[in-house]
């Protein structure tokens, strides 16, 4: 514990303060370094002597902290040093808008209007994550030099108002000038209570006082509150009738958040350069920072047929996509003269060309590093994966954020959460156990799915990391397409190759229990489904069990994917039983490589055969078709 904190000081070994840019009753905000992060954060010294206070504290912190969007300031950490308590936040070079009320006196409705805007959809925003801020008033509103608006101290405040505070107003906490009138009542604040404060701070901001007027002692306000009084607003002009619905008396007649952005929008919406910068906030996030730590034991893959609550899926990417897909050149260069894929086109919220889409440039590693140290791993998975690891203090991965590429809409039953944003559809799932997962309809009608997963325990909760993921692919969505990959795979690579064409038309008459007249044509391509890409292809009948699912795939290792086995003269794995029962899984390696961040990883052939009969005949099939795919690459592939 730092008995007087001053500049020079370091917190936990890591904060170095740098100057006070701020002090009131409830603590000192300093102006920091993030020497771990290396970036520059603001931190707030509270000093608390109940315990009671410092859980409050700490579980207000935590609200705030899983808040992502371009006018909330951020909350990346908290301190317990005993009595006093660090809240480390995103630092925002700004003044508030009590300080400009005081610099400048009276705002134009035009200027109130647009920072009113911007608060409005971030409270928009927080209620729809069940958070409630609680003191929303001018000293809580930034506002850079650009007069981009940021609100914050979500809950903070509330959890460090002091007795003394409560006794001058008779225990009702709060700000009395812009306090709503159940609150002044003594009834908790809620989310029409945050609206009400809102307009109360843009009342002040435009007519220079508080729609209570002007009093000595803050009871006076109180009471004005509970009569329901408010001085008319003579100098709103636009605002004038956005004023009057968010001042509301009665809460059931005040409009919600998501509602006052429009009304105030329409109004006075934040001007062109201010637009703009919300959107390149949306699209950067934090700055950009990837740590890379040494790698630590690699989690266990899912299963090819991961049990999910989607029931149906609608149409399919049209199969064959050539040898060298859209990279391609006759000599089996890296497609073009730069070797550089084609740059993102096409409408905002659109997935695009398949083989040229990159999910890493959808994922940021420093957009999730407050929930600690983040590191993106490219290529792991799916080809159409990307994730980023999160590890605690020594290095031990703890939770998983993925991203990938679906060829099909998933249709769902039972109790999900849709909502839309920007033209995209966003399902939220609910949460299975370890694992949190979005799913995010493209306007192109393609899928990004976004997963939080548990992987060591502490963890951070799996949801808050898929939000946080899923609030990032929204911002860039909001602007453009899904970014394009900036260099072409590898001529080797299995990247390069249609899986639809690695097997025979009859791949299923050889599956153990299937049938062949109960198959239209085995030789109808209708009996395959490519996958996103044509990276995976899946081979089915019209009845039965009979089923085999050929995907490409990344690992660090093969060695504890199953009992080693020769495929086709290879070393490769069999895995009985691991996607469920009458299943078998094999794996080949198809080459072993550096990826760009460093790491040894293999690209690989998985093979999943589902049918009837003895796991054994399973497992001899999924062995031959494998080394029967692998023989397809190599006649592919040069070099092979």
């Amino acid at each position: 514990m730092l008995s007087t904190p001053e500049d020079g000081d370091k917190i936990v070994g890591r904060y170095v303060l740098r100057e006070a840019i701020g002090r009131g009753g409830m603590g000192v905000v300093w102006r920091a370094w993030d020497e771990r992060l290396r970036r520059e954060v603001a931190v707030k010294c509270a000093r608390l002597d109940d315990p009671r206070a410092t859980q409050r504290l700490i579980a207000e912190a935590r609200n705030a902290g899983r808040l992502h969007h371009p006018n909330i300031v951020g909350v990346f950490d908290f301190v317990d040093q005993g009595a006093d308590c660090w809240i480390v936040m995103e630092y925002v070079p700004s003044r508030s808008l009590a300080q400009l009320m005081d610099d400048r006196g009276p705002l134009s409705p035009e200027e109130a209007g647009s920072i009113g805007c911007q608060i409005a959809d971030a409270l928009a925003k927080s209620h729809g994550e069940g958070v409630v801020h609680g003191d929303v008033t001018p000293e809580n509103i930034l506002v850079t030099e650009d007069g981009l608006a940021r609100l914050t101290d979500f809950g903070i405040s509330r959890a460090l108002w002091s007795d003394a505070t409560q006794s001058v107003t008779g225990g009702v906490r709060g700000k009395p000038r812009y306090l709503a009138p159940e609150v002044a009542k003594g009834k908790p604040a809620g989310e029409k209570s945050d609206v009400f404060s809102l307009g109360a701070s843009l009342f002040a901001a435009v007519e220079g006082q508080s729609p209570y007027g002007e009093a000595e002692h803050p009871m006076a306000y109180l009471a004005r509150a509970i009569e329901g009084h408010r001085e008319p607003a003579r100098r709103a002009g636009p605002l004038a009738e956005p004023l009057a619905a968010l001042l509301a008396a009665e809460p059931r007649q005040r409009p919600d958040a998501a509602r006052a952005r429009r009304l105030l929008g329409h109004a006075a919406a934040p001007p062109p350069h201010v637009q703009e910068q919300l959107a390149d906030r949306r699209t950067v996030g934090l700055p950009s920072l990837t740590l890379r730590l040494p790698r630590a034991v690699r989690r266990r893959r899912r299963p090819l047929a991961l049990a999910a609550l989607a029931l149906v899926t609608a149409g399919a990417v049209t199969a064959g996509l050539l040898l060298f897909g859209p990279w391609g050149s006759e000599d089996g260069g890296e497609g073009g003269p730069t070797g550089t894929a084609a740059p993102a086109t096409g409408r905002p919220g659109a997935l695009g060309e398949p083989r040229t889409a990159d999910p890493c440039r959808l994922l940021a590693a420093a957009s999730l590093s407050r929930f600690g140290d983040a590191a993106l791993d490219p290529d792991y998975g799916e080809i159409d994966r990307c994730d980023v690891l999160l590890r605690n203090g020594s290095g031990d991965e703890v939770a998983d954020v993925e991203v990938n590429f679906d060829a099909d809409l998933d249709t769902y039953e039972g109790e999900v959460s849709t909502r839309e944003v920007g033209g995209l559809r966003v399902t939220s799932l609910p949460r299975d156990g370890d694992l949190c997962e979005r799913a995010l309809a493209t306007t192109d009608h393609r899928q990004i799915r976004v997963r939080g997963k548990r992987l060591g325990s502490p963890s951070p909760d799996p949801c808050q990391l898929a939000d946080a993921a899923t609030d990032h692919v929204l911002g860039l969505l909001d602007d453009g397409p899904v970014p394009r990959r900036t260099a072409a795979p590898a001529p080797d690579s299995l990247a390069r190759v249609d899986a639809c064409t690695l097997l025979g038309d009859d791949t299923l008459t050889r599956v153990p229990g299937v049938d062949p007249k109960s198959l239209k044509n085995p030789k109808n391509p209708k009996n395959r489904d490519p996958g996103f890409g044509a990276w995976s292809c899946d081979w089915f009948g019209d009845e039965g069990p009979g089923e085999v699912e050929l995907q490409f795939s990344r690992d660090n290792a093969l060695e504890d994917d199953g009992k080693a086995v020769d495929i086709g003269g290879a070393r490769g794995y069999l895995a009985p039983e691991e996607a469920g029962e009458d299943s078998c899984t094999a794996r080949l390696a198809h080459r072993t490589y550096r990826n760009s961040a460093g790491d040894r990883t293999v690209e690989l052939l998985q093979l999943t055969v589902y049918g009837s009969g003895s796991t054994k005949r399973l497992c001899e099939t999924a062995t031959s078709l494998t080394a029967e795919a692998a023989r397809a690459v190599a006649d592919q592939l040069p070099g092979e």
